[in-house]
Order: C-alpha cells, then sequence, then structure tokens
C-alpha cells in the first residue's frame, strides 16, 4: 500500500458504510432521523461524521439502524452530520475529505451560525441545528490522526465529567475547552452552560482508519445509551465486552497551544499522551519562539499534522481526580 494510500502510513482497515438508505430520515433534515417512544424519558442523539474522514461513527451508527435499536423511553436522535465531505472519501488521499471547505467543528457560536458567513459547512450546520437544539444528551463520535488510546472529551463542566464517568469509557477523559479557532457542536449552547440539564461528550476512537476505533464507536454508543435509559441492558449487551473496563484517568487541559505563525515544528514527532515530566521542557518552535511546556508533567493532547497558523497544535493537560 502506497503512503498516499495508507493515510500517512496508516493502514486504511475500514470501509466506509453506504448511508443512502438514511438519507431522507423523518426530522426534515436530510440524515438525520428521530425515533419516538412515547414515553417520559431525555431526547438522546447520536451524530457521526462531522469530519468527514472519521469512518468509525457512520459505520457505529448503520449498526444501529441495521439492528433496529428503538428508545425504550424518550426520543433518540440518529444523524449523519457532513454528508458531503463523508461522500468525498478517498481511499487514496483519505485525509482530504476531512471537510468541503472549513472544519464544521469549529463553528458552533451562535454569532456564527448567525452571522453573514458562508460555507458549506455553516449550510449544513445551520440545517442541522434546529434537531441538535432539540437534542438534550449528545454523543458525538470522531476519531484521531495519530494511533493513539482513545479520549473521551467531556468538556469544561463538571457535569460533562460525570457523564462521561458514567458512561465508563474510554480510560482517558480530557476535561477541555476546545480550540481558539472556534466552538464544537458539543460545547453549543446548553452543553456548556453548568446551569443547563442538556449535556455532551465527544468521543475520539482512535486513528481514523483502525479497525479499532470502529469497535469502540460501538461500544461507547451502546454504553451511552444504556446509561441514558435509551436502551436496556439486554439490548445493550451483545456490544459491550464482559471485562470490567480499566479505571478512568481524567486529565484537565490547561490550553491550547495556537499557531500563531506559518512556520510550525514539534521537536519530535509526538503522538498524544506522551507526559513531559519537566516544565521548561522545549516541545516545538512556532517561527523563532521555542514552544515549552509550562508545569512538570504535562501531557500532550491529540498533536496535530495540521500545522497552520490560528488552529490547535497541540493541548497541554495535567492529570486531575474526576470531581
Amino acid at each position: 500500500m502506497s503512503a498516499a494510500a495508507s493515510g500517512d502510513d496508516y493502514p486504511i482497515e475500514l470501509t466506509p458504510p453506504d448511508i443512502s438508505p438514511y438519507r431522507a430520515g423523518n426530522t426534515g433534515v436530510d440524515y438525520f432521523t428521530t425515533f419516538d417512544s412515547g414515553r417520559p424519558g431525555p431526547h438522546v442523539g447520536v451524530t457521526a461524521v462531522v469530519h468527514g474522514n472519521e469512518l468509525c461513527g457512520a459505520i457505529a451508527l448503520d449498526l444501529l439502524f441495521r439492528q433496529g435499536v428503538r428508545p425504550a423511553r424518550g426520543k433518540l436522535t440518529l444523524g449523519f452530520v457532513n454528508v458531503d465531505a463523508f461522500h468525498s472519501f478517498d481511499r487514496e488521499f483519505p485525509a482530504a475529505s476531512r471537510y468541503v471547505d472549513e472544519d464544521f467543528n469549529r463553528l458552533w457560536a451562535v454569532e456564527v451560525l448567525e452571522g453573514e458567513r458562508d460555507s458549506a459547512e455553516l449550510r449544513r450546520a445551520r440545517a442541522v441545528r434546529p434537531v441538535i437544539d432539540q437534542i438534550d444528551l449528545l454523543l458525538d463520535i470522531h476519531s484521531m490522526q495519530h494511533a493513539t488510546a482513545p479520549l473521551m472529551m467531556a468538556g469544561p463542566l463538571a457535569k460533562g465529567r460525570a457523564l462521561a464517568a458514567a458512561v465508563g469509557i474510554p480510560e482517558i477523559v480530557v476535561s477541555d475547552a476546545g480550540h481558539a479557532a472556534g466552538k464544537r457542536m458539543r460545547d453549543y449552547t446548553g452543553y456548556a452552560d453548568p446551569a443547563s440539564p442538556r449535556n455532551a461528550l465527544l468521543v475520539e476512537c482512535g486513528q481514523h482508519w483502525e479497525a479499532r476505533s470502529a469497535d469502540v464507536a460501538v461500544e461507547c454508543a451502546f454504553r451511552f445509551l444504556r446509561h441514558t435509559g435509551t436502551v436496556d441492558a439486554d439490548t445493550a449487551a451483545p456490544f459491550i465486552p464482559d471485562a470490567v473496563p480499566p479505571a478512568q484517568k481524567f486529565i484537565e487541559v490547561t490550553g491550547p497551544i495556537t499557531i500563531e505563525t506559518d512556520d510550525f515544528s514539534f521537536t519530535q514527532p509526538f503522538r498524544g499522551l506522551e507526559v513531559i515530566a519537566e516544565a521548561g521542557t522545549v516541545i516545538g518552535h512556532d517561527g523563532d519562539r521555542p514552544v515549552a511546556t509550562p508545569f512538570d508533567d504535562c501531557v500532550l493532547i491529540m498533536p496535530s499534522r495540521r500545522l497552520r497558523r490560528g488552529e490547535s497544535a497541540v493541548r497541554l493537560g495535567r492529570f486531575i481526580g474526576p470531581d
């Protein structure tokens, strides 16, 4: 397999599912379907392909549809988000389908959604926004550039960490405020309001094209649906391993390293979750400026290969308790 075909040397072990049967949906928004139990309960949502090259979430949603999963209480919405980007996936250039015009997951500030800018992703965000506005508890399924351990991105609030703990996987839970470049869907309105009962998680299931990422996506989806009471334990059981998962570790992100020049480079090929023992260790250069760790035992979260001005090169974190 060529380097181009492998996705920067990562083999492509997943095949995008055919999601065309789900296009019509029933919400008035293409590729969004809501099932109503007719019984009281939360409106729970599971979304996938916010980035078109992240295949594991599409595989998980396709499985939920094919298994005929329906809510035991409340409502369940399943949504394929950036479908134009997803449909452009090409095994020869797998990273190119991340988005069409811009990153869909940097658009979720109200002033951006209601502003005058235009792009393929903004048009889609504005279309799906009324459905997202109805969802009380959201699981947004993603994957990562590097083959590192899966991460649950729980947001900066205690309620997000509590929901991550209730789901129980992955082992690593990251508490963070997102990116300087723009707001994620999991941080939209009530999800990021400590006074709101609405809550959201973003799970990074592993490297974009590794088979294990799909397994993590499926297990996480069923654990999430079981915890919210959307499905019962018997429905979820076939998709959740019998083994007790490892105790979770919580990392608080103290801030992103936002790239300020057109010439950023790391000192090493960091993959993520490296723990840098000593404060002041130089991990990169932004133009002529050295970028150093601000404290001892600094954890590197999701170092990026997209080293462009204004984007996050890496997020820095420290281990904390679950609350």
